[in-house]
């Protein structure tokens, strides 16, 4: 077997700019899950009965079908409803509903850890539900969810390769176009792999140093 890495390596810059489209990715969806957690979570906490149960049918559904036939349905379906979507609309948008799901259940366990006496001075001093989210709530759960909800946005940077299905040009996607360019697929996969590593370690170290920096999270590093 010749073993031949540079047509790969020609092509480097490529790959990382495949590799900057996939944070990119991952950082919008990842910011909008975060809202749409953040009200599904609120909702399960205190919302009426059939809006807990709303949200409820919403996370049952996104978190046990796989995203990518999520993403097939809103791609596909929607356009019968006139709805057009181009791939990386698509991808995007079932890739936030997906994160949103897992989001809720997240923010919804660090909801519950808030002590009672804190919740009961809070009524006693009059704060709003808003008020008693944002002042009492927030402040006491993103010490305890910042390690799970930095784990949660590395797996969604590594999942952002199923957009290259839809022929999004991430990283994965760029990949293809060079292994059909160059048929050299053990050097150019070897590349991405470690290009994967290297953003997935590049993310787990910041998220670290800024949980352990601002938010005194108890974080491993590795």
């Amino acid at each position: 077997m010749n073993i031949d890495f540079a047509p790969v390596i020609e092509r480097l810059p490529y790959l990382i700019g495949g590799a900057w489209f996939s944070l990119q990715i991952a950082f919008l969806a990842f910011a909008m899950g975060m809202l749409i957690g953040l009200c599904g979570a609120s909702v399960r906490a205190y919302g009426p009965s059939w809006a807990r149960a709303l949200v409820g049918g919403y996370v049952v559904f996104f978190t046990n079908t796989p995203q990518l036939i999520q993403i097939f349905f809103i791609f596909f379906a929607l356009p019968d409803a006139n709805i057009l979507l181009t791939p990386f609309q698509a991808v995007l948008i079932g890739m936030t509903l997906n994160a949103g799901a897992y989001l809720t259940e997240i923010q919804r366990a660090g909801f519950e850890s808030v002590r009672k006496p804190e919740l009961e001075a809070a009524e006693t001093l009059g704060f709003s539900r808003i008020q008693t989210i944002r002042l009492v709530i927030l402040p006491h759960i993103v010490r305890v969810l910042f390690p799970p909800l930095s784990n949660q946005y590395i797996l969604m940077t590594l999942g952002t390769s199923m957009a290259a299905v839809f022929g999004v040009e991430e990283l994965t996607g760029r990949t293809y176009n060079i292994n059909s360019e160059t048929f050299r697929s053990i050097e150019v996969f070897t590349v991405a792999a470690v290009l994967y590593i290297f953003i997935s370690l590049a993310a787990t170290l910041s998220l670290a140093f800024v949980g352990k920096r601002f938010f005194r999270a108890k974080m491993r590093w590795f």
